[in-house]
């Protein structure tokens, strides 16, 4: 049964500018100029430039003081032309760069990617037609550590619905067999233990016969999980050998290449755009002073010929056709979309300037010294109390952004940080202790690798009060194996 009532609900409804601000928030600086560019590319009345002279603005302004009243019903043309004594924001900071400076960059020779260096291989072998298009298909099928990671059942299928092509298995192994035949050796790999046989029996195919290589081989071979896990002490005891034969065998195998293609993708890799930051920190006269890293976005102004061809259709008003009246249409909407952006743009700039001295203002001590031990506790609450931005605004502004400090360039994310305390009552940054952390399993013996119950004592004896539970997820935000996979003969 239907009933009517009424209920009352609270919503937020965000303006256009308000959505254009928090998507131009979460832009780092490079990505910033290719939206500024895409916006200009495609709305017409946008452009590059500062605004127009004074005459030009008191011309556009009397024009309108005349029009305004039999026009106000529809919009205002100061609405959408921006005064010129209004200088956006961004333009107002310290120019980071002088007319001298010079951008170096690192040539990087981009080389042969793996694909190109497996197929240039490829055709010096001899093969018929669907040979070398089934090898070729593996070819470029191979990441960028040269594993083959799909099965072999699924390229079958693959090749049927893609390229109309029918193959068995008998023909794909012997397809990939040929792949695994090429240099680098290990490449065509389905896993780790297949790349590292393959480079063994290819690497030392004259000394198969040598004690310890037929060792490691054997160990690839029958002894693979045990070795992954590092138990050395049953390989020792089911291969009746000592703990230096061990160690010669497992030398061999440590010498191998567990990404064969690494070599080659790098290569690509290394020619891509290097971080831009997103903010320049200097220390002037002992304090830390930090700007817009601003070089690369233009000043943004609404198009003179619009301003224009708008003055037109205005004083047309009274005569204007339908198609005339479909122009100012299209035209409010390009100049609201035009005002909204250049607004957005310059709002994004105010924020990340307000965030960013807010966090340098709170990390002072580090950012002069460059001391991670000076690092104090901060979570975006911190920095949005101090700002009076919301929360979701500061992670928005922190997320992507670099800054470039004097002794280095860091995300914005690396100053954030959760606290502990001492024995001492004192609360010191969980990146301290993470240090701490870092150079005692450095520095440990790695033959008998320091236990995450040994690193919480060391750490409860440096009076930092710590359960060896909490020491583990320090390790492994650290990246750190567990001791027994750190363990070295």
């Amino acid at each position: 049964m239907l009933k009517q009532g009424l209920s009352q609900k609270m919503l937020q409804k965000l303006s256009p500018q308000q959505i254009q601000l928090i998507k131009l928030l979460e832009l780092p600086m490079v990505q910033l100029e290719q939206r500024i560019k895409k916006e200009i590319e495609e709305n017409p009345v946008l452009e590059e430039g500062h605004p127009q002279e004074e005459d030009t603005k008191d011309e556009i302004k009397n024009d309108t003081e005349e029009n305004n009243s039999e026009y106000d019903d529809e919009f205002s043309v100061e609405d959408y032309i921006p005064d010129d004594d209004e200088i956006p924001s961004y333009k107002l900071t310290v120019n980071n760069y002088s007319k001298d400076d010079k951008a170096v960059e690192i040539p990087y020779s981009e080389g042969f990617s793996l694909q190109e260096h497996l197929t240039e291989q490829l055709r010096l072998k001899k093969l018929n037609e669907k040979e070398y298009f089934l090898a070729e298909y593996l070819i470029g099928m191979l990441d960028e550590a040269g594993y083959l990671r799909r099965d072999l059942e699924s390229i079958i299928d693959d090749l049927a619905f893609s390229q109309n092509i029918t193959a068995d298995i008998k023909e794909i192994e012997a397809a990939l067999k040929v792949v695994q035949e090429l240099d680098p050796p290990g490449v065509g790999a389905r896993d780790l233990q297949e790349t590292l046989l393959i480079q063994i029996n290819r690497n030392y195919a004259s000394k198969k016969q040598d004690p310890e290589v037929k060792t490691a081989i054997n160990i690839l071979q029958n002894y693979f999980e045990e070795f992954s896990k590092k138990h050395y002490s049953k390989i020792e005891k089911r291969l009746g050998i000592s703990s230096e034969e061990l160690k010669k065998a497992i030398d061999i195998i440590l010498k191998l290449n567990p990404k064969p293609g690494s070599n080659y993708s790098s290569a690509i890799n290394r020619a891509a755009p290097e971080i831009t930051p997103d903010f320049i920190l200097k220390i002037v006269e002992g304090e830390p002073v930090v700007t817009l890293n601003s070089k690369n976005i233009p000043p943004l102004r609404v198009s003179r010929t619009y301003e224009e061809m708008l003055k037109g259709l205005k004083e047309s008003k009274g005569k204007q056709t339908k198609s005339e009246k479909q122009a100012v249409g299209f035209m409010k909407q390009k100049l609201d979309a035009a005002k909204w952006f250049i607004d957005a743009v310059k709002q994004r700039q105010n924020t990340l300037l307000l965030t960013i001295n807010a966090i340098v203002g709170f990390q002072k001590e580090y950012f002069i010294t460059g001391d991670e031990t000076k690092l104090r506790p901060m979570i975006l609450k911190d920095i949005a109390d101090l700002t009076g931005l919301d929360i979701s605004t500061v992670s928005r502004v922190a997320n992507s952004k670099y800054i470039q400090t004097h002794f280095g360039i860091f995300p914005l994310k690396f100053f954030f940080s959760e606290g502990m305390e001492t024995q001492d009552g004192e609360t010191v940054s969980t990146r301290e202790i993470k240090k701490i952390l870092q150079e005692c399993i450095d520095n440990e013996d790695k033959k008998k690798p320091l236990t995450d119950e040994k690193l919480a004592q060391i750490l409860q004896e440096k009076g930092y009060k710590i359960a060896r539970r909490t020491v583990a997820k320090y390790r492994e935000q650290l990246g750190i194996l567990v001791a027994r996979l750190r363990k070295e003969l």
